[in-house]
């Protein structure tokens, strides 16, 4: 088997800490144990490009349980937790090439190792898996029956191929069910963002005044975990909707230009690109904390910064200092990398439970309906969502009502009114 991971020695750790997320997954869990015993996925050849991290070890192991063959990649440079790619090789029998920090090189040649499997079934987290194949690797689109998509930045992109008339098999965005963007974007972000900017700093949030670059779920889900930790939270949007939709949630809205000024701590998470640029840079404070929570790390313009200082240097683990030429410092947190996967754990596993259930059923279907669905973005079928919301509520113990017959006949009829 090839693999290409930092060390198979660090499997024991990895397998503990795969075992801990796996308590709070009982919703995978499920459909682990009804994998086993079906074997839907039998025979099936699955390329993943996701971030190899302890909940993403227990989606593979429910993919396998189904009888898949699957080989795996990281799809961010700083986002492989090392034991668990080597607990996933040496006691899994699952090929994975990703070391934590590998270069951009590294990256797209284990993005190649995993296309070198001829994938069935291709699942992302950003779209670089399905950009490579579709651009470097056409050879092998003939054998690719359809694919999942992770991120809103994977799911913009993929549109954008099949608006062009260039995506050449059909990809379920789970990004976009109820049960992943409500809940995993919006507290998962919310909270491991958080947590990645605490690990890097050791900054007390309380009092700053913490800028959220876009108000998407995403957003949504660190702005109210800033304000929760005392933070004056101000919100940049260029969406109208989305940006009264923080004033009515009690944030300040103002333009970049004007945040630049008075912000302590920036966080971008709009899947667009220079967010935060060279004339932002030069009306921050200093002292100014800046980091991303996007998928790419275009976000934040780092060649301007690069461009603009005098000195740089690594001040901790995950903190690199810019002085500029009047002398402020300016500090980019996990190189402008997701920093709740660079400097932190990435997502809690109860909330990665449901992200991961719709990735799991979303591939079963479409091993039973690749033939009838269009080479286009698909939403996860309604009945996927609805099952895995009705599985985690079951595994919380929650209870909830059911519709008499006479209610189904009301909202079925026209007739009836007052």
């Amino acid at each position: 088997m090839r693999y290409d991971v930092k060390d198979l020695s660090l499997a024991s750790e990895g397998e503990l800490r795969v075992e801990w997320a796996d308590r709070f997954m009982p919703v995978l869990r499920l459909i682990r144990e009804r994998f086993e015993r079906e074997k839907p996925l039998k025979g099936v050849r699955i390329g993943a490009c996701l971030h190899v991290t302890t909940e993403t070890a227990n989606l593979m192991r429910t993919l396998k349980a189904g009888g898949a063959e699957v080989a795996l990649c990281a799809s961010n440079p700083l986002s492989t937790q090392d034991d668990v790619a080597a607990y996933l090789v040496e006691r899994c029998g699952v090929p994975v090439f990703a070391i934590k920090g590998e270069d951009r090189e590294t990256y797209y040649k284990h993005i190649h190792s995993v296309l070198d499997t001829e994938p069935m079934i291709t699942m992302d987290d950003g779209a670089d898996l399905v950009s490579t194949l579709h651009s470097e690797r056409r050879e092998l689109l003939g054998k690719v029956i359809g694919g999942t998509e992770e991120t809103t930045t994977g799911v913009i992109r993929l549109r954008s191929m099949a608006q062009k008339g260039v995506l050449a098999y059909p990809i379920i965005a789970v990004n976009d069910a109820k049960t992943k963007h409500l809940f995993d974007n919006r507290y998962g972000t919310g909270q491991s963002t958080i947590d990645g900017i605490i690990r890097a700093t050791n900054v007390l949030l309380a009092g700053t005044n913490f800028v959220v670059c876009g108000y998407g779920w995403c957003g949504r889900g660190v702005a109210m975990r800033a304000r929760g930790m005392g933070a004056n939270v101000i919100v940049t949007e260029v969406d109208p909707i989305r940006a009264l939709e923080a004033v009515m949630d009690g944030f300040r809205v103002m333009p970049m230009a004007e945040a630049a000024e008075i912000g302590d701590i920036f966080v971008t998470l709009t899947g667009d690109i220079n967010v935060i640029r060279e004339e932002h840079f030069k009306v921050m404070k200093d002292g100014a904390i800046v980091c991303n929570s996007g998928h790419f790390n275009v976000e934040i313009d780092i060649p301007a910064l690069e461009r603009m200082s005098v000195k740089k240097r690594r001040i901790r683990r995950f903190v690199d200092e810019y002085t500029l030429k009047d002398g402020r410092r300016i500090y980019l947190l996990g190189e402008g990398r997701l920093i709740n996967l660079s400097a932190a754990e990435g997502h809690p596993a109860s909330v990665m439970d449901m992200s991961f259930a719709n990735q799991a059923l979303s591939i079963e279907f479409i091993v039973k309906n690749a033939d009838k669905l269009e080479k286009r973005v698909h939403p996860v079928p309604e009945e996927i969502d609805r099952e895995v919301a009705r599985l985690k509520l079951r595994a919380l113990g929650v209870r909830i009502d059911e519709l008499t017959e006479e209610q189904k006949r009301y909202l079925e009829s026209w007739e009836m009114g007052t």
